[in-house]
């Protein structure tokens, strides 16, 4: 799938409607899910976030973040990227929104997809973000990569998905948002 594909299965396909859980509750967060076309194919930005950091330490994940008081979704997550990644919004193409997703540990993330418009070298903030990498996008599509389990938690069933990737392994929100953007693209 190159750019231009992702372009028109992401606009032909109605948008899904959030996933909202405890929302009164949520802490708001954007995340940006920032894809290039790297060769013949595309691929997605993740990141290792700092093991000194507070909430999800260690864990695989979109550059995102806290949305403050006085910005839209959007532009925390064009903010939180350029802090972690030193890609800037004038680098990048936002194209739309996936439904947001409630995670159990009380935030509510609104994710947004962008497309890089030139190649860039990252430059990380390391007190937040330990590494990045990039993963294709046939990987996340090929249904041999995921897995998912029920879980119990707050006394509900929740269901989880999770991806080995290398020496990586993508879960909980991240994997959610993944199997959102698949479900989207309806792979």
């Amino acid at each position: 799938m190159n750019r231009q594909q992702f372009l028109q299965r992401f606009f032909l396909q109605p948008a899904r409607q959030s996933v909202l859980l405890q929302v009164e509750k949520s802490k708001a967060a954007a995340v940006l899910v920032v894809l290039r076309q790297h060769e013949d194919e595309l691929q997605l930005l993740l990141t290792k976030r700092s093991s000194e950091l507070r909430h999800h330490p260690g864990q695989i994940s979109f550059p995102g973040g806290k949305i403050e008081a006085d910005e839209q979704s959007h532009q925390a997550a064009l903010r939180e990227t350029y802090e972690e990644t030193g890609i800037a919004p004038k680098q990048l193409q936002l194209i739309g929104q996936l439904p947001s997703y409630a995670t159990g540990t009380g935030f509510l993330i609104h994710p947004w997809i962008a497309f890089l418009t030139e190649e860039v070298e990252l430059q990380l903030q390391l007190s937040e973000v330990e590494s990045a990498f990039w993963l294709p996008l046939p990987f996340v599509f090929d249904p041999q990569n995921t897995h998912s389990e029920y879980f119990s938690m707050h006394g509900q069933s929740h269901l989880m998905h999770f991806m080995p990737y290398g020496p990586h392994l993508i879960w909980g929100a991240t994997a959610a948002i993944l199997f959102s953007l698949k479900q989207q693209l309806h792979y």
